[in-house]
């Protein structure tokens, strides 16, 4: 994979290594400033939650917009420094005895906003770095830093929480941001179709292009599916670990390494296995693997609960890597801001609707039934795509072919 990253992709992609080991440690250290520095409730931190993911919801199409007529380099450079310095706020204010759980409310809002300005435009920016040949390449790559950042950050936020404390190991962060800003700043930006004209900037611009093709619409339609039914899942796997099947931390801390060192496997595997069975064929394969969590969980066995995790975590880079790829190649290019944004607001939409409706479930019908709930609604997505043209698609088709094909159905 090593030899995808290079030339102006290469800046691309270690800013984003960069950018997201440092988000891993915020993700930590942002919900352990609260709670411990400033002793905040159950209310305040579930408020703190809500209003990390409510700006994808609340601006996720409007993002889309404004992406497709920027310039895509200057949002990458004006997010990173925006995060850079709400994010130095924290730990400034902590110096000072200053600071509150409203500036925590306000560093969340404002820094999710920016951050989903920045992953829309890198992800805008990617299909124009790389040859069409390498577009599933640059995806694995990309995807790798993600699922590094998610792996080990974690762990090391938790030995800076200890020895910084929560406030400034968010420095850490802060931090990371100046040398994206910096990437960024060096990324000779190439050339983009005419900004849309006033007649396709619409909010409904980017929904109209995925549920107007016939690849596109099922893949949207199985992915939301999929990713509200993992995110059941998500909330209610420590729990059930821990009071149920009286799991130690050791074990619940093991589980998740399972998880996170199949995903970073997954992305190296990703690529020569879409090129083997078909790039449709990857991606449902992905998901029944990512679905397959939720069985192992059920039956409390501890070698089939790892075994579990780990599988998961090698699905979702098997479906992760196709699912972009496809999003990337079949938008059209002036317009893939906003079919990113549209696409990301109702996938992120699916999974705020799981994780909130995973603990009524759970009260009403119990954590086990929950589980297998979750797993039905996964392979619910299988299903969707493959009763579509996913099932038999090996190749990226071009734009044109599939618009074709959706006006012959």
């Amino acid at each position: 994979m090593a030899w995808v990253v290079r030339g102006e992709f290469r800046k691309l992609w270690v800013g984003q290594l960069v950018s997201l080991s440092g988000s891993a440690v915020t993700t930590v250290a942002l919900p352990l400033a609260a709670v411990v520095t400033l002793q905040a409730s159950a209310v305040q931190m579930g408020l703190l939650s809500a209003l990390s993911i409510a700006p994808h919801l609340v601006f996720g199409l409007l993002a889309g917009v404004w992406v497709d007529r920027w310039s895509l380099r200057r949002v990458l450079i004006w997010t990173d420094l925006g995060r850079l310095v709400l994010l130095g706020s924290v730990p400034a204010a902590a110096a000072l005895d200053r600071l509150s759980i409203e500036q925590l409310y306000v560093v969340a809002v404002l820094t999710g906003v920016l951050t989903l300005l920045n992953d829309t435009a890198s992800q805008t920016m990617l299909p124009a770095l790389v040859p069409r040949d390498d577009l599933m390449r640059a995806n694995s790559a990309s995807l790798l830093n993600l699922n590094l950042a998610s792996t080990v950050g974690p762990s090391a936020a938790g030995v800076l929480v200890q020895v910084l404390t929560a406030p400034f190991a968010i420095l850490i962060d802060a931090a990371s941001y100046a040398v994206s800003t910096l990437t960024a700043y060096l990324i000779r930006e190439p050339g983009r179709p005419p900004a849309p004209e006033r007649a396709e900037v619409r909010l409904s611009t980017g929904l109209r292009v995925l549920f107007g093709q016939r690849v596109l619409r099922p893949l949207l339609t199985s992915a939301t599916i999929a990713a509200a039914a993992g995110a059941m899942q998500g909330p209610l796997t420590v729990l059930y670990l821990v009071r149920e099947l009286h799991r130690s931390p050791a074990f619940v801390g093991l589980a998740v390494t399972s998880f996170g060192a199949a995903a970073v496997l997954g992305t190296f595997v990703a690529g020569p296995w879409c090129r083997r069975v078909g790039i449709g064929y990857s991606y449902l394969s992905g998901v029944f693997l990512a679905s397959l969590a939720g069985v192992a969980l059920f039956t409390g066995v501890t070698p089939l609960i790892l075994l579990g995790q780990a599988v998961a975590g090698l699905g979702m880079s098997l479906f992760g890597v196709p699912q972009r790829t496809l999003r990337q190649s079949l938008a059209p290019p002036h317009l893939l801001g906003q079919v990113t944004a549209s696409w990301r607001t109702l996938v992120i939409g699916g999974q705020a609707v799981g994780a909130a409706s995973s603990g009524a479930l759970a009260t009403a019908v119990g954590i086990r039934p929950t589980l297998l709930l979750a797993t039905a609604g996964m392979l619910a997505g299988v299903v969707v795509g493959a009763l579509s043209p996913l099932r038999t698609l090996r190749d990226i088709p071009s734009a044109a072919s599939a618009g074709r094909s959706l006006a012959e159905d």
